[in-house]
């Protein structure tokens, strides 16, 4: 069964970094564009950056000059570096793909469960 699996959250100090994993099973990345959305509680999901299967790649006005997606195809992953975090990015962060390959999504084909990244001091 083809599904996506987030990592690399957890707790980290404002200021503070953490890159975030996307990685599927049953499929390749390469195929896809891969979006990072992340939902904080009471609040609506956001989608913050999204990256084309020609990597070409966009930011929300939230995370930009802050926050870098990119992807490895030869590890079939793609991921998130989250640099100069705030205690505003606390949220549930998860990935989606889009076999059409374009930004920002049309289709959200696969979803990872999430994982949880926690900026406090």
């Amino acid at each position: 069964q083809a599904q996506l699996a987030e990592s690399g959250g957890g707790l980290v100090q404002p200021g503070g970094s953490l890159r975030l994993s996307c990685t599927p099973s049953g499929f390749t990345l390469t195929h896809y564009a891969v979006g990072w959305f992340r939902q904080a509680p009471g609040k609506e999901r956001e989608e913050i950056s999204c990256i084309t299967t020609g990597n070409k790649a966009d930011y929300a006005d939230s995370v930009k000059g802050r926050f870098t997606i990119s992807r490895d195809n030869t590890k079939n992953t793609a991921y998130l570096q989250m640099n100069s975090l705030k205690p505003e990015d606390t949220a549930v962060y998860s990935c989606s793909v889009d076999i059409l390959g374009v930004c920002p999504q049309e289709r959200f084909d696969y979803w990872g469960q999430g994982t949880q990244v926690t900026v406090s001091s």
